[in-house]
Order: structure tokens, then C-alpha cells, then sequence
């Protein structure tokens, strides 16, 4: 991901600003409320076209995005625990509409990566950025790795996204809950002991720098989640991540 930088041409850049609509906070996060319960299943998957038919909550939530934000209204974040649950709503949320806005393509790997995350942006608060932007320049750096299990770009490598909205009272408890969640799962944990190693997600490369922050390697890191503590001179290697639009109607053949 970090290789996108690199290669970002500012003259190919298409820009998203939904027609403006004020509405209360709570309001707001009603709608991504009534998203998240009629659009995702169980498993975390994504009813596109379900969706792309009945997009006006999406809608309405993505317009207040585009009003409001931490920058441009301060005093309705008051603390960093709203801030981060506001941008993990809101990303999340961007990148539904964006897949929606998409055409609902069957992955976002090669070429197609770049206009999803670099070249289509989207307005926050006012200010207009790019998903990569956003979780580069805003979200990571208020310091916390758990995000990782938080942010969903709607590809089957993402951590499964949760029916709920993240909430700022309950932010701590629900990011830990995610953590938890996303190492109990297999295909983004697999231990091989014959070979005294450890398979991870791909996440835990692509965002090291992170999840080393407060920790002396991923292997302790993985071991602050997981019960069955992984042994500290494991080798580690890293799960293929999967861009398959996480679409409740693909191809699993």
C-alpha cells in the first residue's frame, strides 16, 4: 500500500462531493446504523446490490461526512475516543459508497487499486482526500494500531465489519473485541508447528511500523489477543491478502 504514494498522478484525480445535507449527529449515525443492519450479514459480508438499490441511508450518511468532521467542527469531538470513532465510521462508510460508485467490480487488486484508494476522493469535514490520504495522513497518526482491525476497504482481506457502528463511549472495548476477533479467525492466524511458525495477515506487514509502536515484535504483539500464546522464536510469514470485494453475491467457486 505504501507503494501507492509513489505513484499518485494528481492530474488523473476524480472528485466525489455528494450534495451537502446538516444533519444532527445522531441523526447521522442512524443512517450508518440502518446500513450496517440491513446490508451486512453475520459474517461480516456486504449486500451490494441489495444496496446499490436502496442507497439513500449510505447517502445521507456520506453527505454528512462530507459537512462534518473533527477539523471542521471540533467541539463535537471533544475527545480523541470520538474522533476515532467518528474516521473508522466514516471510512468504512466511503469505502461501501465507493465500491457502490464502483460498479460493484469483483475485486480492487492491480490497476483498479489505484482508483479506489489514490485517485478517487472524497470531501470530510470540507477537505477533499483520497481513502489512501485518509488512513495515511489522518487516521494512523492518532496512534492507535487497533484501527487496523477497525478499517474496512470492503475486500475479503479486511477484518470482518462489525453490524454496529463504533461508538466513542464504547470505542476502547470494541476495538480490543475486534482485535480479538480478527486473530481468532483462521485465515488471518494459522499456526504450523511442525515448522515452529506463524502465518499472519498481511495487514501486520503492511502497517509493522504500527503494531511495533509499544511492542517488541508481532509475535508479542499477536500474543496481547490470543489465549493460546504463540511461542516468541516462532518464524513468521504472511497471508496473501485477498481483494475480492467482500460481496454476499460472489463467485466462490
Amino acid at each position: 500500500m505504501k507503494a501507492l504514494a509513489l505513484i499518485v498522478v494528481l492530474s488523473m484525480v476524480t472528485f466525489f462531493s455528494p450534495a451537502i445535507a446538516q444533519e444532527p449527529r445522531g441523526d447521522a449515525l442512524a443512517h450508518w446504523t440502518a446500513v450496517l443492519n440491513a446490508f451486512v450479514d453475520d459474517r461480516g459480508e456486504i449486500d451490494f446490490r441489495g444496496l446499490a438499490k436502496t442507497p439513500a441511508d449510505l447517502k445521507a450518511f456520506v453527505d454528512y461526512i462530507a459537512k462534518v468532521s473533527p477539523d471542521s467542527d471540533p467541539a463535537l469531538f471533544p475527545t480523541l475516543e470520538s474522533r476515532l470513532a467518528y474516521h473508522i465510521n466514516a471510512y468504512n462508510a466511503l469505502a461501501m459508497y465507493n465500491v457502490i460508485d464502483s460498479g460493484v467490480p469483483r475485486s480492487l487488486s492491480g490497476l483498479r487499486k489505484l482508483g479506489f484508494f489514490v485517485f478517487k476522493r472524497f470531501s470530510i469535514g470540507g477537505r477533499t482526500m483520497s481513502l489512501y490520504a485518509y488512513e495515511n495522513e489522518v487516521i494512523r497518526p492518532l496512534g492507535d494500531e487497533r484501527v487496523h482491525f477497525a478499517l474496512n476497504c470492503m475486500a475479503v482481506g479486511c477484518p470482518r465489519l462489525p453490524r454496529i457502528p463504533f461508538t466513542a463511549n464504547a470505542l476502547n472495548e470494541q476495538l480490543d473485541r475486534e482485535a480479538r476477533r480478527f486473530f481468532s479467525e483462521p485465515r488471518n492466524l494459522q499456526r504450523v508447528p511442525e515448522g515452529k511458525t506463524v502465518r499472519v495477515s498481511e495487514i501486520l506487514k503492511f502497517y509493522t511500523e504500527d503494531f511495533l509502536r509499544r511492542n517488541s515484535g508481532l509475535i508479542a504483539y499477536v500474543n496481547r489477543y490470543v489465549s493460546d500464546k504463540i511461542p516468541e522464536d516462532y518464524k513468521m510469514e504472511f497471508i496473501d491478502y485477498d481483494w475480492t470485494v467482500n460481496d454476499q453475491h460472489r463467485d466462490r467457486s
